[in-house]
């Protein structure tokens, strides 16, 4: 099981406000390399186009990770395709694949956030005949040098060329999804592997999701091998379980009431951020001992992952606490979940 970290660059609190965003997208880089050096498998920067967010480039700082790492893959997480032209996204990482040397990587999803659609000139009615139509032109844009392709939302292929071409063929492409049944059967129909992004209630509660995903992928002729499911989840480690949960909630709870007050959902309460902590909850927070066993319990609950990513910087942590946490992450909690068969 590949185990990484997921990040937004996001400040939600004072204290992280009070750093310059000049600072934050340097240590951001920092903990990219950081990742690098103490093992871990995967780093992916998010996609967001408002005031607390650095992240609305993404492959721009992947590509800064890029120049100082040696293994650790870079992956979007996820790039919003519906409010992307998929021409320039597949020209972005498969630059960021050369730089790399062949460890970049795609997860593309419609977006939870709507502020791309009014921003780059799409109607949110289009949502997803946008994602669908795009998903469809990035696939053949990986598939062909020159491209002979028609849609709706975008002028037509006739042949041309796109450039560069990716040192990975196929350049890695992951569907990232909520809670649709569609989207799921999507990502199964086209073999596509999957990116589940679990912030609450219970992991299990998506297995028959996972479960439409692969039989979708089995009856359109995709091996079982090639429908690889991994996991977003909100985490982060520490020396002591009830530390990390103290050093965790304060800004777990400004993120979730940024969330809440434009959609409407309650608040975070201490009680149900530690009801979420606990076994059959989503939230992976605690020591290395605790989320080992909680990575476990999400393998088992969703019939086996290949790839677990935790978000740690939803909660605005210095960091310093943050490099200590990646620490942790690669060195105690990693090794243990690696014998994890997928």
């Amino acid at each position: 099981m590949q185990v990484g970290i997921d990040s937004f660059a996001a400040a939600y609190l004072e204290e992280s406000r009070a750093v310059s965003p000049s600072d934050r997208v340097r240590e951001l880089v920092e903990q990219i390399e950081h990742a690098d050096r103490v093992g871990l498998d995967v780093f992916g920067i998010g996609e967001h186009h408002r005031k607390d967010y650095l992240d609305s480039a993404a492959p721009m700082i992947l590509a800064a990770g890029a120049a100082r790492t040696k293994q650790i893959r870079l992956t979007s997480a996820v790039a919003v395709l519906s409010a992307a032209d998929p021409v320039r996204l597949f020209q972005q990482f498969a630059t960021l694949d050369l730089l790399s040397q062949g460890r970049a990587e795609m997860v593309v999803g419609r977006g939870s956030s709507i502020e791309a659609f009014p921003l780059f000139g799409f109607r949110l009615e289009d949502y997803d005949a946008l994602f669908a139509e795009k998903l469809e032109l990035l696939l053949e844009i990986r598939e062909h040098e020159h491209v002979h392709w028609s849609g709706k939302f975008r002028p037509a292929l006739t042949g041309q060329g796109v450039y560069p071409r990716p040192l990975q063929n196929p350049l890695p492409i992951w569907l990232g999804v909520g809670g649709t049944p569609q989207s799921f059967a999507r990502a199964g129909m086209l073999g596509l592997p999957l990116m589940v992004a679990i912030i609450g209630g219970e992991p299990r509660r998506f297995r028959p999701l996972v479960d439409l995903y692969r039989e979708a992928g089995r009856q359109a002729g995709h091996a079982p091998e090639q429908l690889k499911v991994g996991v977003h989840a909100l985490g982060y480690v520490a020396a002591a379980t009830e530390e990390a949960a103290n050093e965790f909630f304060p800004g777990y709870a400004a993120a979730i009431a940024s969330v809440a007050k434009e959609r409407g959902w309650p608040g975070a309460t201490r009680a149900g951020f530690d009801a979420q902590r606990g076994p059959e909850g989503a939230l992976l927070i605690g020591d290395a001992e605790t989320v080992v066993e909680k990575i476990r319990h999400y393998d088992e609950a969703l019939g086996g992952i290949s790839r677990i990513s935790l978000q740690m910087n939803v909660t605005s942590l210095p960091h310093a606490k943050l490099m200590r946490a990646i620490e942790r992450l690669g060195t105690e909690v990693a090794p243990e979940v690696r014998t994890v068969a997928a």
